[in-house]
């Protein structure tokens, strides 16, 4: 190995113990604690050798949150490479975003942070490419499910929305059903106590409305169960019994649906 590609490479470790110390330190005293000084001293290195790696905070921030991301993509492609029904391949995709926030709800919280303006727009240009890059995989792999359901008939293609339009529906769903879940007494307050249930309901309402085949009936609770429990099986060969079943919006993330397999 060249003195270049073993620098490069000491970058790379030492980068990655960076983002490690960054993930330890927000689940132990909160994203809104973190300090970049706090990070370097219990790396053992100076803050000024942080800042060589990330240009502020903000370009941490969305780093680690980009790094957190692609923790999806696994599961992503186990859902749309499914040889199953290109419907229950997206509803899948659904899954497997609730089997991350489970195991990983810090993960959120930090997307939530970074997506704001005061993050977002302070991190460098070149930052925000890089993460826009890194997650462009998860919505191909969506946009593909789409487009093979519409190939094969499954989906109507005269709705007037292009694949990426299309999904942006599902997507909007899951992301404000977790962000309200995560908004601590909100659901509680409105007696919404099975928030991941209601998240699946309207799903399936919405993938009716697209006319997505074979249409399911959504007020149905042991059927959506069952569906959902057959996905985790033969998608992620994951055992999640129950997998709606009612509970506090605060339980929601920690318990509604099984953790990621670790070999994903």
């Amino acid at each position: 190995m060249s003195t270049k590609d073993r620098r490069l490479r000491e970058r790379a470790e030492r980068e990655q113990r960076f983002l490690d110390k960054a993930q330890e330190l927000i689940q132990r005293d909160g994203l809104l604690s973190l300090q970049m000084s706090r990070i370097a001293e219990e790396c053992d290195y100076a803050i000024g050798t942080l800042y060589q790696h990330f240009a502020s905070k903000e370009d941490l921030l969305v780093t680690l949150a980009t790094r957190n991301c692609l923790s999806r993509v696994g599961l992503f492609e186990r859902a749309a490479r499914w040889s199953g029904p290109s419907r229950e391949r997206i509803v899948s995709i659904a899954l497997a975003d609730l089997m991350v926030i489970r195991a990983q709800p810090e993960h959120f919280r930090l997307a939530q942070f970074v997506w704001t303006e005061v993050i977002w727009g302070a991190a460098s240009a070149e930052t925000r490419r890089r993460s826009l890059d890194a997650s462009a995989p998860l919505g191909a792999l969506v946009d593909g499910i789409v487009e093979s359901a519409q190939a094969c008939g499954d989906l109507p293609t005269g709705l007037g929305l292009t694949p990426q339009a299309l999904t942006l529906g599902p997507w909007t769903l899951c992301l404000g059903m977790h962000t309200l879940t995560h908004t601590e007494g909100l659901l509680e307050a409105h007696a919404l106590s099975d928030p991941y249930r209601l998240l699946m309901k309207h799903l399936h309402y919405l993938l009716n409305g697209y006319g997505w085949q074979p249409l399911f009936d959504p007020s149905d609770d042991g059927a959506l169960d069952a569906l959902n429990a057959r996905l985790c099986r033969d998608v992620f060969d994951t055992h999640c019994p129950n997998a709606c079943r009612p509970m506090t919006a605060r339980a929601a993330t920690l318990s509604s649906f099984p953790e990621a397999s670790p070999h994903d």
